[in-house]
């Protein structure tokens, strides 16, 4: 006697949401499929998929907690994979959500705080997916800076009848729920990201990521979860979203696309809880920087309009070059001549405008006229307008400080690839072994990558003395 399979109990709750949302079968299907193209998968359900939940199966993997976020879309309130019948999963490409609240942003940040300081290595496994820039920087755009951010005091301890109150003492070291951020509490994350930002520009990404990721997550997490009014919280938002920012910058200069990107997106979201709008820009910027990187010229000039349209003509004259050179990257390397021209343009007529004694935002203050001439002899070398190119590279060479030795590898390469482009190989090959010998001294997979980069541009000259000269340079670095 052959037996039946296992009768599954319909799912009501996935059918009373559903009949909630005013969703068909075919309409819930494709906007999980949506969903999950911003998360870098392909899933491709039906509404048959639908009708078979309904059923009672259970989809796999990080469905679940897709199926979840469409519906807290639609909602707009947090809805879990519990509270739509389904089995919680713990979904590995969770990060690129814009969240609804404050509080909200912390449990996701953290959450990647917490995994990427363990053993996932999934994490840093992630692809990059262009679809999953759309609804943040679109969520950024319109939204506001949220309206409390305050964590109250815990209410006080009532002592027995006659006894006064004796308060708990903590140690030193130790942080507690609820216990009060200060002032030097914020102090010590702005000082701990410009030591951090100085290790990253003179030893890559790779060198202290971990330990910024564990101190975030030891660290900043329980500030974030502490006690604070109003201006604190805000301040503290905001140094929290630029360690969260440079998280993302060291994750995406070892080459972990898809998780620096959600750490991009995570900090967007706190800067808008810090009601920083100016430093939400720079956050965009640097998400078009990955996208310039990663050949997607067309997201990154969006990232960077979108940047501008936020911030408006009030930015400093100091933003405002930078926003518009970083657009000019992305018209670079869609080869689109006269925009990337007239980007430039303006983003040199803007620093030219700035003043001694101008506020500048501390992030920005990098943007002077070697940041501007590196940013030329990118785009007039992805232009392929290789004279253009080799005289802005030299320039910026010449004024970069010898702090910035990645920044200063990356111009090297770009001068070595204009040399080579106006036909000067001797100087060509002798510019990249400088910088390969650089990079050999880097935890960067960029800095890699871009003299790689420059040996295929080598290929077609591989049997000339000065080529193998540089092979064997090359090959004595081990």
């Amino acid at each position: 006697m052959t037996e039946r399979p296992p009768q599954r109990t319909p799912n009501r709750q996935l059918a009373a949401l559903i009949a909630e949302a005013g969703f068909s079968n075919a309409g819930l299907a494709r906007r999980v499929d949506q969903l999950g193209l911003e998360h870098g998968l392909d899933l491709r359900y039906d509404k048959t998929s639908v009708t078979r939940w309904l059923r009672g199966q259970q989809p796999r993997g990080t469905t679940p907690a897709l199926i979840a976020e469409v519906f807290t879309r639609r909602l707009g309130r947090r809805l879990s994979a519990q509270d739509l019948g389904l089995d919680a999963c713990a979904p590995v490409y969770a990060g690129l959500e814009f969240a609804g609240s404050p509080e909200e942003a912390v449990d996701i940040v953290s959450g990647l705080w917490r995994k990427d300081s363990g053993s996932h290595a999934e994490l840093r496994k992630i692809a990059f997916t262009p679809a999953g820039l759309v609804v943040p920087s679109r969520d950024w755009l319109i939204g506001r800076a949220d309206d409390r951010v305050g964590r109250g005091e815990l209410p006080p301890r009532v002592p027995p009848q006659g006894r006064p109150a004796v308060p708990r003492q903590r140690t030193q070291t130790e942080r507690g729920p609820g216990q009060r951020v200060t002032p030097g509490d914020i102090a010590a994350l702005r000082s701990v990201g410009e030591l951090f930002r100085a290790l990253d520009h003179a030893y890559g990404g790779g060198h202290a990521r971990q330990a910024l990721v564990r101190y975030l997550e030891h660290e900043a997490e329980p500030m974030l979860r502490g006690t604070y009014g109003e201006q604190t919280g805000r301040r503290l938002f905001a140094a929290v979203a630029d360690l969260t920012r440079l998280a993302g910058w060291t994750s995406y200069d070892i080459a972990a696309h898809g998780l620096a990107q959600r750490y991009f997106v995570q900090a967007l979201r706190l800067a808008q809880a810090a009601g920083d709008r100016m430093y939400g820009s720079y956050v965009l910027v640097t998400m078009s920087r990955q996208a310039v990187y990663l050949g997607h010229g067309r997201e990154a000039v969006q990232l960077a309009r979108v940047a501008q349209q936020g911030v408006g003509t009030s930015a400093p004259p100091a933003v405002q070059a930078l926003l518009h050179a970083v657009e000019a990257r992305g018209h670079g390397v869609l080869g689109e001549v006269r925009a990337c021209t007239s980007s430039l343009v303006r983003a040199e007529r803007a620093l030219d405008a700035v003043r001694a004694g101008d506020e500048v935002p501390h992030w920005a203050r990098f943007f002077d006229e070697a940041q501007l001439a590196d940013e030329f002899g990118h785009c007039y070398r992805d232009l392929q307008q290789y004279r253009a190119a080799a005289q802005h590279a030299e320039r910026s060479l010449q004024l970069r400080a010898p702090g910035y030795a990645r920044s200063r590898l990356f111009c090297r390469v770009v001068l070595a690839s204009a040399r080579l482009g106006l036909g000067e190989l001797d100087s060509a090959c002798s510019l990249g072994a400088e910088a390969a010998a650089a990079a050999a001294d880097m935890r960067s997979v960029r800095a890699h990558e871009y003299v790689r980069e420059f040996e295929r541009r080598l290929e077609p000259y591989r049997d000339a003395g000065p080529v193998r000269g540089y092979r064997e340079k090359v090959a004595a670095l081990g």
